[in-house]
């Protein structure tokens, strides 16, 4: 469930019925599943109501119940006419919601987000005993990752073994596209819910199987918001920004752009007929994250598309050394244990 909104609470839909939890220690066990995880915390807070009322630019008056948080923590302004902006975003929390308060919210947060990292380490423990390479795919609707996942596929498949999990809050249609390019998908529908987390993701490992030194790709719920906060144990987020978004995306949005490895400018064989300014969302991103790794491509035209897939490669690469140090070591290991017999 989301830190702040608390959606997908019991909404969680995995294709199939069995499926199984890959927890903290590496242990897995699986279970039927006809629903979603049951994992729902409900919180409540006390609160304290008085009655007060608003005087409207017409003159008109009306009176309701204001409710306070306990703590004070988080002043409600209102703003009638011309005025400052109201900023629901600047208290410990960096969120509201009415009724609690920014402690109880930030407490929260550490318990949701401290249960999903310990679900994200045992998949990225799991993911790098046998070099798999995962990325995480973020972004708007709309911005094309879907095709560009199809378009990436295309061009690796020959080279290296491929599964997708595909994120959305209803329907299987983009994971039926990724399985008419030939690689195995798994469709998570989160229903009311705004990401992904690493609880799903543990699911989705234990249905897909894939193979060692493989590419595994996610592609998380459309939303710049709540999936930057969910390591799913994946080794890089990769933002994708298509040019008919704003330039000034990343600096709404920055805790993506701030959480993401890589930024994809994507659908950029529009730039002739559009007023976006490439080197102007580039800089923004940068103002977030000045490390991060920018590529320009177009999944339509595949401008661009060499350079992501060499990066892809590289990591793999990476990923494969990690395998093989692994597998030393255990061949290491035994040959070590069977001397020690051998000398009994």
């Amino acid at each position: 469930m989301c830190t702040v909104c608390g959606c997908g609470a019991g909404e969680t839909k995995i294709e199939g019925h069995e499926h199984a939890h890959v927890h903290a220690d590496g242990t897995v066990h699986s279970h039927p599943h006809g629903h979603g995880d049951d994992h729902h915390h409900e919180h409540g807070a006390a609160v304290a109501a008085h009655e007060h009322s608003h005087h409207h630019a017409d003159g008109t008056e009306h009176s309701h119940p204001h409710v306070h948080q306990g703590e004070h923590e988080h002043a409600h302004h209102h703003e009638h006419g011309i005025g400052g902006d109201l900023d629901f975003g600047a208290g410990p929390a960096r969120a509201h919601v009415p009724g609690m308060s920014q402690s109880r919210m930030v407490q929260i947060e550490q318990d949701i987000l401290s249960k999903n990292n310990a679900y994200a380490a045992a998949n990225r423990k799991w993911f790098d005993e046998r070099g798999i390479f995962a990325l995480n795919l973020v972004s708007s609707p709309g911005s094309g990752k879907t095709t560009l996942l199809c378009r990436t596929i295309e061009l690796l498949k020959d080279k290296v073994g491929i599964v997708v999990v595909e994120g959305d809050q209803q329907t299987a249609n983009d994971a039926e596209r990724i399985r008419a390019t030939g690689v195995p998908a798994l469709q998570i529908n989160t229903g009311k819910g705004c990401h992904l987390d690493g609880h799903m993701v543990g699911h989705a490992i234990e249905r897909l199987q894939p193979a060692d030194e493989s590419l595994f790709l996610i592609e998380n719920v459309g939303n710049l918001v709540c999936p930057a906060a969910f390591d799913l144990g994946e080794h890089h987020k990769v933002a994708i920004l298509s040019v008919t978004e704003g330039e000034d995306k990343p600096l709404k949005y920055p805790d993506m752009f701030r959480a993401a490895d890589v930024m994809l400018l994507n659908k950029c064989d529009l730039l002739p007929y559009l007023e976006f300014d490439a080197d102007l969302a580039e800089a923004n991103a940068r103002r977030v994250n000045p490390d991060l790794t920018v590529l320009r491509v177009s999944a339509t035209t595949g401008e661009g598309m060499a350079a992501w897939t060499d990066w892809i490669e590289s990591g793999l690469e990476a990923q494969r050394g990690k395998h093989g140090a692994t597998v030393d070591a255990l061949k290491a290991r035994i040959a070590d244990l069977e001397r020690q017999l051998a000398a009994r």
